[in-house]
């Protein structure tokens, strides 16, 4: 049985959480949707520490970043499917 790599609450979320320490561009993540135990594999853009997010499709800025199935922000720069997601491309909508 494989370790997840990246965990998703959702199906229709389109970010997810790193899990593991030091992962690094070009590893093949398996990635679990705790929604319903489900899987998939996403290859890493990029390096991304653990807890950090990662995009799990090309997101365009002005896009709707959502995890937990809920609008956690909007998207201020492009992020390719595999991405690291954070403060560098990913603001609260709030201000």
């Amino acid at each position: 049985m494989s370790i997840p790599q990246c965990l998703v609450h959702e199906h229709k979320d389109n970010v997810g959480v790193v899990v593991v320490e030091g992962l690094k561009a070009g590893t093949d993540m398996l990635c679990v949707v705790t929604a319903d135990n489900s899987s998939f594999h996403l290859t890493a853009k990029s390096d991304v520490p653990i807890g950090h997010k990662v995009a799990l499709a090309d997101l365009k800025a002005g896009d709707t970043a959502v995890k937990y199935g809920e609008d956690i922000g909007r998207f201020v720069a492009d992020v390719e499917k595999g991405g690291h997601v954070h403060v560098q491309n990913l603001k609260t909508k709030r201000w």
